[in-house]
């Protein structure tokens, strides 16, 4: 049935949006990035098998959803690494300066 993935990617988004919002870890707030990504990659494989023409349309736009997301992990995750080596932190509250 739709509407029980509907409801499903509705609850992995909300999840992810509150980790967004609320926490100060980065690593964390990257992860929640990821899972409100995989809430929209469900959206797109639900709408694509039981929309009106059922296609691969949404599945192909998942996997290009998926290789955006890996390309940020990546970036996000050396900018992560360079912030660290220089300020000893990954708390987010920490990195409200852009020089020092």
């Amino acid at each position: 049935m739709l509407s029980s993935y509907l409801t499903m990617a509705a609850i992995l988004f909300c999840i992810g949006l509150y980790g967004a919002l609320a926490k100060r870890n980065a690593v964390v707030v990257l992860l929640c990035i990821e899972l409100m990504l995989n809430a929209v990659n469900l959206n797109l494989i639900a709408f694509s098998k039981y929309g009106v023409v059922p296609s691969l349309t949404g599945q192909i736009f998942s996997l290009f959803t998926i290789t955006v997301a890996a390309a940020e992990v990546a970036v996000g995750i050396a900018i992560l690494i360079a912030l660290f080596r220089s300020r000893g932190t990954v708390e987010i509250d920490e990195f409200d300066e852009m020089r020092r």
